[in-house]
This record gives structure tokens, C-alpha cells and sequence, in this order.
């Protein structure tokens, strides 16, 4: 993941570089799905705003409607939360059409320290969101779980929809076990998220009847995957797994949005784990370096 992240900071490096503002056109308002919204933690100071609005390109958007979340808000959508927790994740969520999907990206990395793109995903699925393009963003270091509820409350404004509380709770559930998993055990983000996914792919073909049968589709998929956890991960993947199975979800709908995301991930893992490319990048790089300081070299030459 952090060569990943390396990647995406050369990447905008290169941009940097490119004369003229391509990607500064003002986009279209859609008529049909309506505007963008942009949820704001409540705890932001207004530089922290200016600069989440910076990030979130919203001044490229013809129009926008901008909400704040609050810890008012966490305890609507999560049970036993703090009303008083702080706020700081911020998101921007763009209706897609109908079949779409989910597509979450990570506006600043760096800043969302424990949650990936993929768990956010997995998490909304179970939450019930679907047909969006989600945008996550915060202007320091966080851990990222409050953008979950700020995606709950845009959500709900933009479709009208009004989402089963229970099921948010347990999404909310199943991003801490995912965040969990990732530090506790020796698997990377990706690799959890792709165990998440396998599972409830299972459990939507399956359709277990009973927490013993849950069991079987965790052991299976652990095995499947080549991965060892330990009995208390085990356990807590199992419990989180059987609370899913009981929810109110149409589990043939799920079918199609969870193997995408299946997709996706294992696409993800394909390139990370892509050796000859990543030496390929390394090489584009290193010549880039030598580029840029062959042009400061010929301007000193010139200068004296």
C-alpha cells in the first residue's frame, strides 16, 4: 500500500509539470440525477474546509449542496456512539445511474489512515447505498471512520432514501473489524477486503440459515485465500458475518455489486503484486530525475 501511495504522489509530480490547466473544465449539472453533495465535518475550521474544497475539486462542479455531519448524526446511524466525538472526514457523493454501482476513491491518502477504498465499500454495500461516486477526503490525519456516517447523511438527502438503521450499525461494525484485521493480523488492506468480499459473496449465493454454516463459509474462504488468523479474529469475523446474514438484504441485488468489487480487488492485488512493473516504474522514474536535473544543469551552463 505504500508503494501504492508512492506511486500516486510521483504520478501527481509528473502533472505538476504539464503547462495549462486541462482538467479545470466546470462540469455539466445533471438534470436527471441533480448535483453533487458535499458532506463537511462539523469539527473543521474554516481553513480545513477551504482546503477539503480544494481537494474535492467542488469548484468545478456547476452547482453543489454542501451539509456538515455532526456527532449528532453518528448516533442516528450507530448505536452506543459519542455524541461529542469530533468530526474531520468529509466527502463529496454523486448520483450514478441505476446498475452503476459503488466507486469510492480516497481524495488524500495520506490523511485516511486506516480505512481503504475497498472496506469503505464493503461497508456501504452492507449499509445499503448503492449507484454513487464517492469521493473521501480529510485535511489531516484520521482515521477515516467518520466519513462512513457523513456518506450515510448525504446519502439519504440526495436519494430520499431512507436508510435501515440496523444495517448501518453493522456496516459501521464491519469497518472496524476490517481495520481490525489489518492490524492485528499479517494481511495487507487489500487482502482483507478481499476476504470480506469472498465471504459475503458466499453467504449471498449460499444463504446460510444458521451461525454454524456461517462458520464453514469463514473457514472455507480462510483457506481459499491462504490466510491464518487467529482464533480471536476468527471468531470476530464469524459473529460480524452471521449479524450480515440476518439483515433485511436482498442478496440476489448483492450478487452482481459485490463480484464488481470482487473484481476490482483482485485487479488491485494483480497490479501491486506486479514486480516486472513496478521495476518498469522505478526505471521511468529514475530517468525522469535525470531529466529534470539535466535541465537545471543546462540552465546553470547557460547562465554562466
Amino acid at each position: 500500500m505504500k508503494r501504492w501511495l508512492s506511486l500516486l504522489a510521483a504520478f501527481c509530480l509528473v502533472l505538476s509539470f504539464i503547462p495549462g490547466q486541462v482538467f479545470a473544465e466546470t462540469k455539466a449539472i445533471n438534470e436527471k440525477l441533480g448535483v453533487p453533495i458535499v458532506v463537511y465535518g462539523a469539527n473543521l475550521s474554516q481553513s480545513e474546509k477551504e482546503a477539503v474544497r480544494e481537494v474535492l475539486q467542488v469548484d468545478k462542479e456547476a452547482e453543489v449542496d454542501e451539509i456538515t455531519v455532526s456527532g449528532e448524526d453518528l448516533v442516528k446511524y450507530i448505536s452506543n456512539s459519542n455524541p461529542n466525538a469530533r468530526m474531520y472526514s468529509s466527502a463529496k457523493i454523486t448520483q450514478e445511474e441505476e446498475g452503476k454501482g459503488l466507486t469510492v476513491s480516497i481524495v488524500t491518502p495520506e490523511n485516511i489512515t486506516e480505512v481503504t477504498s475497498e472496506m469503505y465499500a464493503n461497508a456501504m454495500l452492507t449499509a445499503g447505498l448503492k449507484d454513487a461516486t464517492i469521493e473521501v477526503a480529510a485535511p489531516k490525519p484520521v482515521t477515516g471512520h467518520s466519513a462512513l456516517v457523513g456518506i450515510y447523511k448525504a446519502y439519504e438527502v440526495k436519494t430520499g432514501e431512507t436508510l435501515d438503521v440496523e444495517r448501518t450499525d453493522v456496516a459501521n461494525d464491519e469497518l472496524q473489524v476490517a481495520t481490525e484485521l489489518a492490524d492485528n493480523s499479517n494481511i495487507t488492506d487489500e487482502q482483507v477486503a478481499q476476504l470480506l468480499t469472498e465471504i459475503k459473496k458466499q453467504i449471498a449465493e449460499i444463504d446460510p440459515q444458521t451461525k454454524e454454516e456461517v462458520e464453514q463459509i469463514v473457514k472455507d474462504q480462510l483457506s481459499k485465500l491462504n490466510i491464518q488468523l487467529s482464533d480471536a479474529d476468527r471468531q470476530m469475523l464469524v459473529d460480524l458475518m452471521d449479524r450480515i446474514r440476518q439483515l433485511d438484504i436482498d442478496f440476489s441485488q448483492w450478487k452482481d455489486q459485490l463480484s464488481s468489487l470482487s473484481n476490482t480487488i483482485e485487479e488491485k492485488l494483480t497490479f501491486l503484486q506486479d514486480e516486472g512493473f513496478w521495476e518498469k516504474v522505478k526505471n521511468f522514474f529514475n530517468k525522469l530525475i535525470d531529466l529534470v536535473s539535466s535541465w537545471f544543469t543546462s540552465s546553470k551552463e547557460e547562465t554562466n
